[in-house]
């Protein structure tokens, strides 16, 4: 029989890519029961997928890779129960991110987009997309993802292209799209407009600036704007960020119920500088508690703002154009930059005695996430989806239950915003993208929406058509993802079979953004919810819970940790790490720590590998005539690992008698494992399920099975043959359930297992085993058979003794490999204690030959140390613990230290320390020194016992 023997450490280096090339060329990714192949069967129900398409131009960040092992986590989860899985990846084309790539090219050729036009640089984007592309895909493949990459999907592809126009087409039909001037996100830097999430709101300095609110006086009263006494007289305070904005106010603001406010609440305001006047209203927005309790409104440009606008049917007066230049609104300051604007309109407020103060004041500024610029909330003439019918329906999906949110309390969010739920601005002023499918007469002047490009006006007939120049927010094609991938609108095998999907796994930040926008597309088009589970992860932060950023240098690059540290020490870190909902704080000392668990597992499995080779075993099988087929006493491989067509058999035991209680206990310590990580599995605590695991391999398995295995092999035999029985089996259940959280050193190890299993006398273990662990049976929960719970009791009695006796070892420091004797009294474990003397033996490194038991003393062993582990008294000689003289000299030692700390504090107490120091700081020195006589009194009674 050949040996087999594994590399002393794990190569993770060598082993991952390979391993991954076996899936992928072995068409592991694919689903069973696939709807295009022959022998397909409808009535099985599948578990499906669809990843959170990545940006085309992105690189791997942490938050894919949080995403990527959650999502191929649930995937091999489900794959191993037997359920036929889909997951299906993809990306996003990412209009302004590869638009600005592909520009920045450009630029450095002394080039621009405009000069070249429109089709000239479509075709630059279709080629840097052919470059470049793959790199965030090839990237997702190193964390293991088992994605169907046959079914890889870009939302530009032509199919989904034409899923983009039927949406549309479909929601301008029905009169829910519509084109008119709104407030949105404008980037005056690309010169479109930009969704919320495309916004980053960053925490700066900045100044509060405080002025007067001049009150026109009342027509009886004299005086005009034109007057020097204009600037003088009632006023209201107001503070702002955005002293600019002033030119386009059309209103100040107070609480009705504000007594400072209320005389002037129906007057006029005068704009600074420009004159105009303005009504002061009263709503209850404002709060009276912040700033001065009064505020000027600027519906054209701030988005609390234009609510109340609406609300008082206020001026709309854009001060700004796209450039984010002053426009004619502005009067002297036409033309200006908005900060030169705001510089030369502050120091006219000042020389005309408006300006009250200013104060440093640390606020939100938006931020192009694209180019860090601010971005300038304007009114501008885009297209919008009346979302209000789409959100009804949205909202009914997850209060019925046929959509779950994990966690629950991220239903209310979800309530929240769809309640008051803004229309959707679908328009972007992009070429890179899905144009959007309308076309404008110029002979009749009319417009209509075609889901074919069109040769002749279809109210004219004339062919003088444009076709609107903007593209749709890349959020619109992605809403359509889940459906839109699996061929929507035509009704494809993968639409029929696979949707609705089951999982929707993404961050809770996006859960408006993306989430509620696809449950509204997917109710609209399709008449079905298209997931019935949202699981939301956090952020990732750093090992002190602040956001990672570049300018924080607190960023992790997840490539660089895998090649560090390799895959599925960052997985299992960021799985075990997780809860949902909740952010997650990672440190690389935490990946160095599951880089050691990952290496623990190999060297587990290298020890197992290699006690399946040992000649012993092979004498105790002949001994009882099994030759080479030991199935008389191996439990099937159906009853050890079932699959959902094989149920676990009642009627085999598997505690008979010549299992000794530490296989007896592992087996069922491991079945209950497999219980809970089935609970925890099905409540989506996978960071839960992944501790369990680890400290069952880690403490159970490792540490304590794995050292009696060694005693119990060395006794041969059936006791040898046994236990090694039970190390095959115990290793090859914890792969199985390790493997969707570390799925490369478990395939590998798998895979040297299987191979050492099919030439030794365990062969018929793995009759049963299919060519991948990636595709092997997950462990199933198993009734206990009403044994499990006296023999857990007794070995968890021999772990307290084995726990004590070290101890006690380590405080005396007895050197590890020296064997003492023992004495042990129990009136009920008598039994126990004998059959496990061998055990105890060798776990707490007892002389064997010089153990005793008995039932009761009636003297205490004189010269002996006691100790109670449980039912159990213990006495250990002290001479069999210590050195004499070396303990001699160490109690000394200590002894002349505490009688030094009790010299010196007796002399602190007896100076004027004791009356002139608090009675608290006195008490404690009087405490230290209590503690130093108990101290010194103990060590005495040492050095007398030693004589």
């Amino acid at each position: 029989m050949k040996t087999h023997t594994l590399p002393k450490t794990y190569d993770f280096q060598a082993t991952e890519d390979r391993i991954y090339k076996m899936w992928e060329d072995g068409g592991y990714f694919k689903p069973t029961n696939d709807p295009n192949e022959p022998g397909h069967d409808p009535n099985v129900k599948p578990y499906v997928i669809s990843i959170p398409p990545p940006n085309v131009t992105g690189k791997l960040h942490l938050g894919h890779a949080l995403f990527v092992s959650m999502e191929d986590l649930m995937i091999r989860y489900h794959r191993m129960k037997g359920i036929p899985t889909l997951w299906v990846p993809g990306t996003d084309h990412a209009g302004i991110a590869t638009q600005l790539k592909v520009e920045q090219a450009l630029k450095k050729e002394g080039t621009s987009r405009e000069e070249i036009g429109r089709e000239a640089f479509l075709e630059r984007t279709w080629a840097w997309k052919k470059e470049f592309g793959g790199l965030i895909t090839n990237q997702i493949r190193r964390l293991g993802a088992s994605c169907d990459w046959s079914r890889e999907r870009f939302t530009l592809d032509e199919d989904l292209q034409h899923a983009v126009r039927e949406a549309f087409v479909s929601l301008w039909e029905k009169g829910l799209i519509y084109r008119g001037p709104r407030l949105i996100n404008w980037s005056p830097s690309l010169q479109t407009a930009v969704s919320d999430i495309e916004v980053e709101h960053t925490e700066e300095e900045g100044t509060l600036y405080y002025f007067k609110y001049m009150i026109a006086p009342d027509a009886q009263e004299s005086g005009s704007s034109e007057e020097p006494g204009y600037w003088e007289g009632e006023y209201i305070p107001v503070a702002t960020t955005r002293p600019e904005t002033i030119l386009g106010d059309t209103a100040v603001a107070v609480h009705p119920e504000d007594e400072r406010y209320q005389k002037f609440i129906g007057r006029k305001a005068i704009v600074p500088i420009l004159g105009r006047e303005i009504p002061v209203i009263a709503d209850e927005y404002v709060a009276r508690e912040f700033g001065t309790g009064a505020l000027k409104i600027t519906p054209a440009h701030d988005p609390n703002d234009y609510e109340i606008g609406l609300r008082h049917n206020l001026e709309m007066i854009s001060m700004l154009d796209k450039t984010a230049q002053v426009t004619e609104a502005g009067g002297p300051y036409v033309g200006q930059d908005r900060f030169k604007a705001r510089k030369n309109l502050w120091n006219d407020m000042r020389e005309a005695g408006l300006v009250l103060k200013e104060e440093p004041y640390t606020h939100q500024i938006p931020r192009a996430q694209r180019g860090g610029e601010i971005i300038e909330p304007m009114i501008s003439t885009q297209w919008f989806v009346n979302t209000k019918p789409l959100a009804e329906k949205a909202l009914a999906a997850v209060r019925d239950g046929r959509i779950k949110i994990i966690p629950e309390h991220f239903e209310k969010v979800y309530y929240n915003w769809m309640e008051k739920l803004y229309d959707w601005c679908i328009s972007r002023q992009l070429w890179w993208g899905h144009r959007i499918p309308v076309w404008y007469c110029d002979d009749c002047g009319k417009e209509f929406a075609s889901r074919e490009d069109p040769a002749k006006c279809i109210y004219c007939q004339s062919e003088n058509l444009r076709q609107d120049p903007d593209v749709l927010d890349t959020w619109f094609s992605s809403g359509l993802w889940p459906f839109s991938t699996l061929g929507w609108p035509k009704e494809t095998p993968d639409l029929n079979y696979f949707y609705p999907t089951v999982m929707m796994e993404t961050g809770y930040d996006i859960l408006f953004f993306w989430v509620a926008r696809m449950i509204m597309m997917g109710l609209e088009f399709t008449g079905e919810a298209p997931f019935s589970e949202v699981y939301l992860h956090g952020i990732i932060r750093d090992e002190h819970g602040k956001k990672m950023s570049k300018s924080f240098d607190n960023a992790i690059d997840p490539l660089e940790v895998m090649d560090e540290l390799g895959t599925d020490a960052l997985r299992f870190t960021l799985l075990v790490g997780s809860t949902p909902g909740s952010d997650t704080n990672l440190s690389l000392e935490k990946v160095e720590a599951n880089r050691n668990f990952a290496n623990k597992v190999w060297n587990a499995g290298r020890y197992v590998i290699s006690t399946i080779g040992t000649s012993d075993q092979e004498s105790g099988i002949r001994k009882q005539g099994l030759g080479t087929s030991p199935q008389s006493l191996v439990t099937s491989p159906q009853s050890l690992v079932t699959s959902p067509q094989s149920p676990v058999p009642s009627h085999q035991s598997l505690v008979p008698s010549h299992y000794s209680l530490a296989d007896s206990w592992i087996w069922a310590r491991l079945q209950n494992l497999i219980r809970d990580v089935e609970r925890l599995f099905g409540n989506h605590q996978y960071g839960e399920a992944g501790r369990q695991i680890y400290e069952f391999f880690w403490s159970e398995f490792a540490d304590w099975y794995l050292e009696i295995s060694k005693q119990q092999i060395s006794q041969g035999g059936d006791r040898a043959y046994h236990t090694i029985e039970t190390l095959i089996r115990v290793l090859d259940t914890c792969l199985r359930l390790l493997h969707p959280f570390t799925p490369f050193v478990t395939e590998e190890l798998w895979q040297h297992l299987r191979a050492a299993l099919e030439d030794s006398p365990y062969v018929g273990m793995v009759e049963a085993w299919p060519a991948a662990l990636m595709v092997a049976p997950w462990p199933e929960p198993r009734p206990q058979e009403g044994w499990e719970d006296a023999k857990v009791r007794d070995f968890s009695l021999v772990q307290e003794i084995v726990r004590t006796i070290r101890n006690l070892r380590a405080e005396k420091s007895v050197r590890p490999g020296r064997r003492i004797p023992a004495t042990f009294v129990s009136s009920g474990q008598g039994e126990l204690l004998r059959d496990q003397a061998a055990t105890l033996s060798a776990l707490a490194h007892l002389d064997a030959e010089a153990i005793t038991i008995h039932e009761a003393l009636a003297d205490k062993p004189a010269g002996h140390i006691p100790l109670v582990a449980g039912p159990v008294e213990i006495y250990l000689p002290l001479a069999g613990l210590v050195d004499p003289a070396e303990e001699r000299s160490r109690l000394t030692k200590e002894l002349a230290e505490a009688e030094g700390q009790i010299r010196r504090l007796e002399g602190l107490l007896d100076s004027p320390f004791a009356e002139k120091a608090p009675d608290a700081v006195v008490q404690k020195e009087r405490d230290k020194l209590a503690n130093y006589h108990d101290t010194a009194r103990t060590i005495k009674e040492q050095l007398a016992m030693l004589g």
